[in-house]
């Protein structure tokens, strides 16, 4: 019997999660950029804690990648990592609303 021929899904996972990490960077250093005329020195913690998440989510999925057979993420870091984007949306629908358009 011959083995099922393998697929790109398990890199094509890797990458995205990848892609995730780099978003969630990129929107928190905008959010805080943005929300720091407003928050001062303290918007950046939302930018350090968008980078937090986004290290945590590349090392594990780094690490599942090429360890672990590929698997994705588990549901602990997505939990956080959705949590976090929960966060940035509601600041910046805090900031429309308190600062108008």
């Amino acid at each position: 019997m011959t083995e099922p021929p393998p697929t790109l899904a398990a890199e094509r996972t890797h990458l995205a999660w990848r892609r995730t990490a780099i978003g969630l960077t990129g929107g928190g250093v905008a959010a805080a950029h943005l929300l720091q005329e407003f928050l001062g020195p303290a918007a950046w913690s939302l930018a350090a804690t968008a980078l937090v998440v986004a290290v945590a989510l590349a090392a594990v999925s780094h690490r599942r990648h090429l360890v672990d057979g590929a698997l994705p993420p588990g549901g602990r870091l997505v939990a956080v990592s959705a949590a976090g984007m929960l966060v940035i949306g509601v600041a910046a629908v805090a900031f429309v609303v308190l600062h108008g358009p």
